[in-house]
């Protein structure tokens, strides 16, 4: 019983590090402008919004919170070792990064840095004498590069879990250019987590109790703890031409998962032989790259899914709150007949629909080539559409340009990457 109010009194204390500490609050702020950059993107494109930025910041916010606590309980088994300065250099380390390329938010990046440092580091002579002249090196020299790379592999698991279960409600659809310069459609699935770790460490003298449990990496609880509030950030940034969000994040959330695992695994054995942390360092952001590197050869090798064919007009988006969603039309099915009347353009289906403005009857086929019946009455005010965005044809206004984004581009009011479709400009 003691031991419980010990870890609530604790995890208040750490709760109220957490909110003094600003790298909290810049996650944050990270998330609410790539919602904005989100939301604008999408207006301009669709003329609507697809996403609501206060209802997914604060959702991804809350998803942060409990993904954070539950991988902290789970570290409460595992006995890492982090000092209050290490944190600070790390989050220093992932701010310039963050300058340089988005993607490099992930933690695994920053980790890796120091874990590389560390080893060069330990390969210099005279290093006590360099500690003294640079005191940032005493604390290279000083992290504990095997519990750091632990966290980093428990958070790509909790990751792995995230996008799974929520990765594929932050697919915003795009209009892209494809390989032989047509304009297709595809999905930027894009998605960051502000996640609170509350670190078990050891604290000479911290408590009047110790832990009454061992520790995976072996750490010395028994004679004092203290929590310690590390604020991380997790996320992914992933682009697909050839799948459905919900397939995409399926196999990234697998990819995920052996990354924790053999990350976990190679932490674990450098814990206990010194040599492989340069080994664990260099894996930590090599596999990163790696997934990366992996997801955009699939894309290369696949055909572009979201394109129009002689069936009908494929479906890239339903608005939320459309007549289209009520009838249960989703993503990458295909638009085959409205009120009897096949259609294979734009100008078939407004046609189509035009023929009786109070009701509308369609033939949808779905994912699997069955033909579904759907009827509904329209009303007035409803989308033209009836809230479906259908994948571009080559009169699209406007496409994404594909490219590495950097802190700046987020900063910006004005939409970077948008590039006008000259190909209308001469029809």
């Amino acid at each position: 019983m003691d031991l419980a109010i010990q870890l609530l009194e604790r995890l208040l204390h750490g709760v109220l590090q957490l909110f003094l500490n600003p790298f909290y609050y810049i996650g944050i702020l990270f998330i609410v402008l790539q919602y904005r950059k989100q939301v604008q993107l999408e207006r301009k494109l669709f003329h609507t919004r697809l996403h609501s930025l206060l209802d997914e910041t604060w959702r991804t916010v809350l998803w942060g919170w409990i993904g954070g606590l539950s991988a902290s309980v789970v570290m409460l088994f595992v006995g890492v070792t982090v000092q209050a300065d290490a944190v600070i250099l790390l989050w220093a380390i992932t701010v310039v990064l963050l300058i340089v390329r988005v993607r490099f938010l992930c933690l695994a990046y920053a980790v890796g840095i120091l874990g590389i440092a560390h080893a060069v580091v330990g390969w210099l002579p005279n290093v006590s004498g360099l500690q003294e002249a640079v005191p940032v090196l005493d604390i290279v020299v000083n992290a504990d590069i095997p519990s750091l790379l632990v966290i980093v592999a428990i958070l790509h698991l909790l990751e792995g879990l995230l996008v799974g279960f929520q990765g594929s409600r932050m697919a915003s659809p795009l209009f892209l250019e494809g390989k032989r310069g047509k304009i297709i459609g595809g999905y930027q699935l894009q998605g960051f987590w502000p996640v609170p770790l509350f670190l078990l460490v050891p604290l000479a003298g911290g408590s009047t109790q110790g832990i009454p449990w061992g520790t995976l990496l072996g750490a010395n609880l028994a004679s004092g703890w203290t929590l310690l509030a590390f604020p991380a950030m997790i996320g992914f940034t992933e682009l697909t031409v050839s799948k459905l969000p919900r397939k995409q994040t399926q196999m990234s959330s697998r990819l995920l998962y052996l990354y924790g695992l053999i990350l976990f695994g190679t932490a674990i054995a450098a814990h206990f032989w010194s040599p492989l942390i340069i080994v664990a360092a260099v894996l930590s952001i090599g596999l990163h790259e790696a997934l990366i590197g992996y997801n955009r050869w699939i894309e290369s090798k696949e055909r572009p899914f979201f394109v129009h064919s002689q069936q009908g007009l494929m479906v890239l988006a339903v608005v939320p709150g459309s007549p289209a969603e009520d009838l249960g039309i989703q993503a990458g099915e295909l638009i085959h007949k409205v009120n009897g009347h096949k259609v294979s353009t734009k100008t078939d289906l407004h046609a189509a629909m035009q023929l009786n403005a109070a009701f509308c009857k369609l033939e949808v086929l779905n994912h699997q080539g069955e033909v579904r019946f759907l009827q509904r009455a329209i009303f007035s005010g409803e989308h033209h559409q009836l809230g479906i965005i259908l994948a571009p044809d080559q009169q699209a206004l406007y496409y994404v340009e594909h490219r590495p984004l950097h802190l700046f581009s987020f900063l910006r009011g004005k939409l970077t990457g948008l590039l006008s479709n000259d190909s209308t400009k001469s029809m």
